[in-house]
C-alpha cells in the first residue's frame, strides 16, 4: 500500500504485451494516468485512490482490448467518456463513488457486460434500456437518473442553462474581484519568499522512500512516484457531507495538485524517487510468517520484502501475486480480505489442517500470515498456470499438447483430488466450495493440482461467501442451499469444459457470455449428437480413434449426470469417481 503520486506510464510502455495494471488501494492522486498509451491493456484497476478531474471523451479509443475498468472511490468529475461505451470488449465497469455527471453513454456491446456499478455519482437522464437487466442498486444515489428501472418519469430537462446575471449585478461585483486579485498577489509574493528560504535550508533533507504493499502493484519494473502530501481532495472526502459542491471543489483541487506536482518536479527532483516495486510486509513483526511446509525452503516476510512481484489475478476474495524469492524459488502470495471474522487461534487451527494434506492432486500451503484485516496465504507457483488459461488462453504449445490423453489425465486427477478432500473434510458442507477451472493448476506433466479449497469455514458469512462457485449450482440459486453435491455440480462443469473446449457461461454473473455447457450438452446427448460436442482439437487428433471417441462420449455423459439440476437426480461424488476411473484412453 501507500503508493503515491502518478505511475510512470513511460516505464510501463517498455513492457511488451502488458495485460493488467492494478493500482487499487493506494494514495495516488492527480488526473487520470495516461494508460491509453498501453494499447495491449486488458484490465485496469485504480479504485480507492485520489485521482481527480475530467477524463477526455476520446480517452479510451486506443484501448480496444480493454475489458475491465475499475475506477471506483476516486474523485473523477465530468461526463463518463463516450469512448467507454465504444469499447468493443467491455465486460466490467465500476465507476461508483465518484463525481461523474451527465448522461450514461450508449454501449456498443451491452450484452457482454457482466458487472457494472454507476452508483453514488451525479448522473442524469434516462437509464439506457440495454442496462435494464442489472439491479437497481447499481444506479443508486444519482438524483438526476430516471426511467422505468427507477419507476421515475423522465419529463424534466436534465440540463438547465446557467442563469444570466443582470448587468447591474455584474458591475457591482467588479470592486470585489479587484480586491480578491490584489490579496492573492500579496499571498503569492509572501509564499515565494518563504519558498526560497526553504530551498536554502533543506538541501540536505533525506529523500522519501516509495512504498509498495503486497497486492498493490502489478508490474515488476521501476516506477516513479512523488512524495505523499496532504491532499485537499482527501480532506474533502473525509469532511464533506454534501454532494452539491462536488464540481466546484474538484475544479479547485485540480489547480492545487497540478501546481504542487510541477513545483516538486522543479526542485531538482528532491521529492521524486525511482522505486523498484517490491512486496512489502504487512504490519507486524518479521516472525509473523508461519511456515507450514519447508519442502521449498524456509523464508520469512523479509524475503518477501525483497521479492519482485507480478499480478496473477483479482477475484471476489482478494488478489494473487507471483513472487520470485532471492533463492530463485517462485511462490504465489494470495492476499485475502474476507477472512477477518475469526480469531488467530481458530485461523491457526484451520491452517494446520491444510498443512497436513498430502496428495498428488492437492496444492498444499507453504506458509501464511495472520492479520485481523486480511491474510496472506503462500503456496508454490505452478508454471503452466490454471486450467482456465490452458484451455482458453492464447493459442500455443500448451493447447497443442492438451490432447485426449492429457485431458483424461486432468479429469481423473481432479476427481481423485475431490475424493481426497471429501474424505478429509467430510464434515464440511462444501469440502472444496470453489472448484472451477481457474482453481485447477496444471503441473509440468499435466497432473492437476486443486487450489482454494476448504475455505467454507474461513470466509465471512457475507455475500462474499456466495461468490464461491458452488453457489452457482441450481439449488443455491433457487433455494439458497448448498451441499456436498454442489461440489459435484462444479466438477461436472469442469468435465464438460474440458471435453467441449467451451468457456462455461456458468462462470459469469447472470450467466451472460460463454456457452451454457449444461443445456447444450444435455440437448445434444438427447439427440445422440455426442460426437458433435467434442472439442475439434482432440476429436480430429491423429491419436483419436473410434474407441477413444466412445470414451470421450462417456465423459460427456458423466459430466451431464454431475450437473443435473435436481439434487436428487445428480450422482454423488463416489459414483462419479467410479465412472471416471473406468474411462480409458
Amino acid at each position: 500500500m501507500d503508493l503515491e503520486g502518478q505511475p510512470d506510464v513511460g516505464a510501463l510502455e517498455a513492457i511488451d504485451g502488458l495485460k493488467t495494471l492494478n493500482l487499487e488501494y493506494n494514495s495516488m492522486y492527480g488526473p487520470m494516468p495516461e494508460i491509453n498509451r498501453l494499447r495491449s491493456l486488458n484490465a485496469f484497476y485504480a479504485g480507492s485512490n485520489g485521482f481527480w478531474g475530467v477524463i477526455p471523451s476520446d480517452f479510451f479509443q486506443t484501448l480496444g482490448s480493454l475489458n475491465k475498468l475499475w475506477l471506483q472511490n476516486n474523485n473523477f468529475s465530468g461526463q463518463i467518456p463516450v469512448s467507454v461505451g465504444q469499447l468493443p470488449n467491455l465486460k466490467e465497469l465500476h465507476l461508483e463513488y465518484n463525481g461523474f455527471s451527465g448522461l450514461i453513454p450508449t454501449f456498443v456491446e451491452p450484452d457482454l457486460i457482466t458487472s457494472i456499478d454507476l452508483s453514488n455519482n451525479q448522473l442524469q437522464g434516462e437509464i439506457p434500456k440495454s442496462l435494464n437487466n442489472f439491479n437497481v442498486e447499481v444506479f443508486a444515489n444519482n438524483p438526476g437518473l430516471c426511467g422505468p428501472k427507477l419507476s421515475k418519469d423522465c419529463k424534466s430537462p436534465i440540463n438547465q442553462p446557467d442563469r444570466v446575471k443582470p448587468e447591474n449585478e455584474s458591475r457591482s461585483s467588479i470592486p470585489w474581484v479587484i480586491m480578491v486579485v490584489v490579496f492573492a498577489l500579496l499571498i503569492l509574493i509572501v509564499f515565494a519568499a518563504l519558498n526560497q528560504i526553504e530551498e536554502e535550508d533543506d538541501d540536505d533533507d533525506d529523500r522519501p522512500m516509495g512504498k509498495r504493499g503486497i497486492g498493490e502493484v502489478v508490474v515488476d519494473i521501476p516506477a516513479t512516484f512523488t512524495k505523499k502530501t496532504t491532499s485537499p481532495i482527501n480532506a474533502y472526502n473525509s469532511n464533506s457531507n454534501s454532494n452539491s459542491n462536488n464540481n466546484t471543489i474538484n475544479n479547485n483541487n485540480q489547480n492545487v495538485h497540478s501546481t504542487n506536482t510541477s513545483t516538486n518536479s522543479v526542485k531538482e527532483n528532491k521529492d521524486v524517487v525511482k522505486v523498484v516495486p517490491q512486496i512489502v510486509k504487512p504490519v507486524g513483526g518479521a516472525d509473523d510468517l508461519v511456515m507450514v511446509n519447508e519442502e521449498r525452503g524456509i523464508f520469512g516476510l523479509q524475503d518477501l520484502m525483497k521479492a519482485t512481484a507480478e499480478v496473477l489475478g483479482n477475484g471476489a476474495l482478494g488478489s494473487a501475486y507471483k513472487a520470485v524469492l532471492g533463492s530463485g524459488v517462485c511462490v504465489v502470495v494470495k492476499r485475502v480480505r474476507e477472512m477477518n471474522q475469526m480469531t488467530k487461534e481458530v485461523f491457526d487451527e484451520e491452517m494446520k489442517k491444510l498443512a497436513k494434506l498430502k496428495h498428488q492432486n492437492i496444492l498444499a500451503p507453504l506458509a501464511y500470515h495472520y492479520k485481523k484485516e486480511d491474510k496472506l496465504l503462500v503456496s508454490e507457483y505452478v508454471s503452466k498456470g490454471s486450467l482456465l488459461y490452458v484451455l482458453h488462453g492464447e493459442r500455443g504449445i500448451s493447447q497443442t499438447k492438451l490432447n485426449w490423453s492429457n485431458r483424461l489425465k486432468i479429469i481423473k486427477g481432479v476427481a481423485r483430488g475431490m475424493g481426497f478432500l471429501h474424505t478429509e473434510f467430510a464434515s464440511y458442507p462444501l469440502p472444496h466450495g470453489d472448484l472451477k477451472s481457474s482453481n485447477v493448476l496444471i503441473g509440468s506433466d499435466y497432473e492437476p493440482l486443486l487450489s482454494d479449497y476448504a475455505f467454507y469455514p474461513l470466509l465471512n458469512k457475507t455475500p462474499t461467501l456466495q461468490c464461491m462457485f458452488a453457489y452457482k449450482s441450481p439449488e443455491a440459486i433457487l433455494y439458497q442451499k448448498v451441499s456436498q453435491k454442489s461440489d459435484v455440480y462444479c466438477m461436472g462443469i469442469i468435465i464438460l469444459e474440458i471435453m467441449t473446449g467451451k468457456y462455461p457461461s456458468q462462470y459469469n454473473n447472470n450467466q451472460k457470455g460463454g456457452t451454457d455447457v449444461v443445456q447444450w450438452v444435455k440437448s445434444a446427448l438427447t439427440e445422440n449428437r455426442g460426437k458433435d460436442l467434442i472439442d475439434p482439437q482432440i476429436s480430429s487428433s491423429s491419436l483419436s480413434s473410434a474407441s477413444s471417441e466412445m470414451e470421450m462420449e462417456k465423459l460427456l455423459h458423466i459430466g451431464s449426470a454431475c450437473t443435473e439440476s435436481e439434487v436428487e437426480d445428480r450422482i454423488d461424488l463416489t459414483e462419479a469417481i467410479r465412472r471416471i476411473e473406468e474411462v480409458s484412453d
